[in-house]
């Protein structure tokens, strides 16, 4: 079972996700892409992932800025799975 990481395990996690940034029971991250549609690109990719994880970031879209946020919450808070898809995120970003 899933289950909430406590604030050392989640300062900890945070070293494996540097372009990610704590705000309360999230993680979040925000990107600059070259155009409209290399975002969306990066969207629909995430968006597949997030599927195949059944683990579902919200993502804000403005013109080329993207923001990630993740948090299980349903539990109320982080989660390893949260981390994991901030580095499968990270991945997705690194291969533009």
């Amino acid at each position: 079972m899933t289950q909430l990481l406590n604030d050392s395990a989640v300062e900890q996690a945070l070293g494996s996700v540097p372009e990610w940034r704590r705000e309360d029971d999230s993680i979040a991250r925000t990107v600059e892409l070259l155009s409209f549609p290399a975002a969306i690109e990066v969207v629909d990719r995430v968006a597949e992932l997030a599927e195949e994880a059944d683990h579902h970031p919200d993502i804000d879209i403005r013109w080329r800025t993207l923001t990630f946020r993740l948090s299980t919450h349903y539990l109320g808070g982080l989660t390893e799975r949260d981390f994991a898809l901030a580095r499968q995120i990270d991945e997705v970003l690194a291969a533009r």
